[in-house]
């Protein structure tokens, strides 16, 4: 995989035009410079937590004992349900009501940003090729700023765009990364199947 194609994924494993309108209802309770200040520590959370999985999963594999090719399946699965949901969202959004108060880690780095998906795509990234560790961390790094970039600007775009347009884009993401996972389950598959016993 290439390294603009890795940062494409991890962009739209990210989903910030998903995530508008979930991050401004968690931060509207709070002053304006807060909510910049609570978005910054909670994006710079969920880098450092894909950058950790990415320089880390590999030995996390061979700690547990698990093939590369059961983390692409997982991924997969993984991916494919979170597209599944990005497509057909349920009345409490993705992933329930959140807590009062001003959100720490969970849920705005943790699962909005850097989710089992995302953690699952750098592990994968990272284990597959080690070598292009450079190319990795800057693809991380592209779609970290691609995101970070969106949801700074969400309530202009949310302004914008409407929750219509959000919400078709979403969708329209949510099947890009079924595609997506449904290519990186049948690799992994594959790659089972032709690995020696």
């Amino acid at each position: 995989m290439e390294m603009v194609s890795a940062a494409l994924l991890l962009f739209l494993i990210m989903d910030p035009l998903g995530n508008i309108p979930v991050f401004l209802s968690l931060l509207k309770p709070l002053s304006k410079q807060r909510q910049r200040i609570v978005l910054i520590r909670e994006l710079l959370i969920a880098f450092f937590v894909l950058l950790g999985f990415l320089w880390g999963g590999k030995y996390v594999l061979e700690a547990m004992h698990l093939r590369q090719e059961s983390v692409s399946i997982a991924g997969g699965i993984i991916l494919f349900l979170i597209g599944l949901k990005m497509i057909f969202p349920s009345p409490e959004g993705m992933f329930g009501d959140g807590e009062v108060g001003e959100p720490f880690i969970v849920p705005m780095a943790i699962p909005l940003v850097a989710g089992p998906s995302g953690m699952a795509a750098v592990m994968l990234f990272g284990s597959q090729d080690p070598s292009r560790m450079g190319d990795w961390t800057m693809a991380l790094a592209i779609a970290w700023f691609g995101t970070a970039v969106i949801l700074f600007s969400s309530t202009y775009l949310y302004k914008i765009l409407g929750n219509r347009v959000l919400v078709a884009l979403e969708r329209l993401m949510g099947m890009l990364l079924v595609a997506i996972s449904v290519q990186m389950l049948m690799d992994g598959i594959q790659a089972y199947l032709n690995s020696p016993a």
